[in-house]
């Protein structure tokens, strides 16, 4: 038997989520004229995906820095006259009216200017929208569109998804006589730790912090729907894979375990054999849970109780016992003093 320290275990079993799912689509009209990445990729933000052909947009981005130059030679022009009738005006030469006029033309070709400007701006990012990059970290899923398909804007046409992995979400749920535990444990500025292990993976469990509690309990389950966010760089983890899933709220101090194996089950409820003077003794425990191989009792046992563990079930009580190394006795078990 032993007493001390023992994390609160919840069992549950989850499901893989993406964090994040990007949807790529184009935002202008074009022909695909380069495709830089492969299906099921992995691709960092910037990265380029597509390149359309942008020849159009190029060539109306030379006549509208044609158009600009033309526009800012008749801003210099009306902005000089507008100087000289100022000072014609000082001298008598020039009426009021003609210098209104040449100031109303100065800002005129100004705003002429501006507006020209704006287009070649706007201009300036349609070509640079003909070269598609990711937006977000992730694997890319299928690529429908090739080489030589055109693609619009208005048809708001899937051309790519990017589905984030690493971090990546798993969500579960557990029963709701557990909420009280990880709302103080979320309370207390310490989140709850789950551990996720894959089906049929030897791997370590991946570690993360829980991150989300439903704001409702599901009252046709009586569950909780929680998320947590692991780490998941080896790509252990896939979008959809069914994971177990368990939750560590807190460690709780001073508890009394006995190895799980030692549990018994009778017409009186649970119990376990305990080794006195080389005689096996019946003690009745109560089942408080289990955490890994180790199990919280309390009741008929005390600190430094030695507990049978190998070949319990075929042990009576007031029947001869051995401890682990010492001599063969006439019935042979073997007992456990701390594991």
């Amino acid at each position: 038997m032993r007493v001390g320290p023992l994390p609160i275990e919840i069992p549950a079993n989850g499901i893989v989520a993406p964090e994040a799912v990007v949807t790529v689509r184009t935002r202008v009209d074009g022909q695909i004229e380069a495709v830089h990445v492969t299906e099921g990729q992995m691709v960092r933000r910037g990265d380029r995906l597509f390149t359309l052909d942008a020849r159009s947009n190029q060539a109306l981005l030379a006549q509208q820095e044609a158009q600009l130059a033309r526009d800012r030679a008749q801003l210099a022009r009306t902005q000089a006259d507008a100087t000289r009738y100022l000072s014609l005006r000082g001298e008598g030469f020039a009426a009021q009216q003609r210098f209104e006029q040449a100031q109303a033309d100065a800002q005129a070709a100004a705003a002429v200017a501006r507006a020209t400007e704006a287009l070649l701006t706007q201009t300036r990012l349609q070509i640079e929208f003909a070269t598609i990059t990711a937006e977000a970290d992730g694997r890319l899923g299928t690529l429908p569109q090739r080489v030589g398909n055109f693609v619009r804007q208005a048809e708001n046409t899937t051309i790519a998804t990017i589905t984030q992995i690493d971090p990546i979400m798993v969500t579960f749920s557990v029963p709701e006589r557990w909420l009280a535990e990880i709302q103080g444990a979320m309370r207390r500025g310490t989140p709850p730790t789950i551990r996720v292990r894959p089906q049929a993976d030897d791997g370590p469990p991946i570690e993360g912090p829980l991150v989300f509690i439903d704001s409702a309990v599901d009252t046709q389950t009586g569950t909780i729907a929680l998320k947590g966010r692991v780490a998941n760089g080896q790509g252990r983890l896939w979008p959809g894979q069914f994971v177990g899933v368990v939750l560590t709220p807190r460690i709780e101090q001073d508890v009394t375990t006995v190895p799980s194996a030692a549990v018994q089950t009778g017409q009186n409820g649970r119990f376990v054999f305990v080794l006195q003077d080389g005689v096996a003794r019946r003690r009745g425990v109560e089942v408080l849970r289990a955490s890994g191989d180790r199990t919280v009792v309390r009741g008929q046992i005390a600190a430094n109780d030695r507990v049978i563990v190998d070949g319990a079930q075929r042990v009576t009580d007031g029947m001869a016992a051995q401890e682990r190394g010492g001599r063969p006795a006439a019935t042979p078990q073997r007992v456990s003093s701390a594991n």
